[in-house]
């Protein structure tokens, strides 16, 4: 066997469980060091968060961008699965969908910050904001679909418009500590209750 055959069977191995819940671990640590204090946070908080050495997270994730874009997939995972979980857990429907939209504006702080991340790669992100939209859109769906069969909605809300609301309602939030988005998302999802 060539040592370019070994690097190949090492590249298609998939990681030992521990390595799988390490990296989440960093991820996790990650997203919340970014939520806090955005994307350009010193690797040195990250580090602290997961109780590891910089020299970890350097070693799985050699580039900002490479974290960033980790960070970014891992949180709309968590965003996708976590819709039908919130559907079986929460008292209503309409209380699944504001505890979804609080973490898709999580989600948002760090998606802000991708951008400058990837400086120069236009079409990976472009690639990045396509799989989002895939995976996020249906769960959204499925949550205003459920809340609107539960009569607690207003009939006829489009998904991708109430992400896109929600979105918006997020720009700038980040550079002006004067300005309380997660309040006007409170609002924005309270108004969409079916009038009594």
């Amino acid at each position: 066997m060539s040592d370019g055959d070994r690097e190949a069977g090492r590249a298609a191995r998939p990681k030992r469980a521990d390595a799988r819940r390490n990296e989440r671990t960093l991820l996790d640590a990650a997203a919340a060091v970014f939520v806090r204090s955005g994307v350009d946070a010193p690797v040195r908080d990250i580090a602290a968060e997961a109780g590891v050495g910089t020299a970890t997270i350097y070693r799985h994730f050699p580039t900002r961008s490479d974290l960033v874009i980790a960070v970014y997939r891992h949180q709309v995972e968590a965003c996708a699965e976590a819709g039908p979980a919130l559907l079986e857990s929460s008292p209503s429907p309409h209380a699944a969908l504001g505890r979804w939209i609080d973490l898709f504006v999580d989600f948002l702080v760090t998606k802000h910050g991708l951008a400058a991340a990837m400086r120069s790669d236009e079409s990976g992100f472009e690639a990045l904001h396509a799989y989002f939209i895939d995976r996020l859109l249906p769960v959204c769906a499925r949550l205003l679909e459920a809340a609107t069969e539960a009569g607690e909605v207003r009939p006829g809300l489009d998904a991708y418009a109430l992400m896109r609301g929600v979105g918006n309602l997020c720009i700038g939030a980040e550079s002006d500590p004067r300005y309380d988005a997660r309040r006007l998302v409170e609002l924005l999802v309270a108004g969409l209750r079916r009038p009594a």
